[in-house]
């Protein structure tokens, strides 16, 4: 079994900071991309930013130069550095990862349960 358990959501004020992190755990072989993702009340889940295994990143044109994203391959981790919080940032953030779970195995995404983000005053 695979898990993706996110942590470090919560409560900023606009201009803050929060740093998202999500651990994978279980039957692992390799582990490709990762990503956040984010679903505001009413709205589709979208991508926030995305990381290879190599370390490239690509970001929503919402979040360039305020949110930064990371891992540590020997982990099992990624993570979401979030600055200059805006209350637009509010949503549930989702973390995602391409696993191959054995080597011949086909690469499966998986998500994580989500942790709240609430930006507010």
């Amino acid at each position: 079994q695979v898990q993706l358990v996110e942590s470090g959501g919560g409560l900023a004020q606009p201009g803050g900071s929060l740093r998202l992190s999500c651990a994978a755990s279980g039957s692992i072989a390799s582990i490709n991309g990762m990503g956040w993702y984010r679903q505001a009340p009413g709205k589709e889940r979208e991508l926030v930013a995305r990381i290879t295994s190599l370390g490239s990143t690509n970001y929503a044109d919402s979040v360039k130069g305020r949110f930064t994203i990371s891992r540590d391959n020997a982990k099992r981790m990624a993570y979401l550095q979030m600055n200059s919080l805006k209350p637009e940032d509010t949503a549930v953030y989702y973390c995602n990862a391409d696993i191959r779970r054995s080597f011949g195995d086909r690469v499966s995404a998986y998500w994580g349960q989500g942790t709240q983000v609430t930006v507010s005053s």
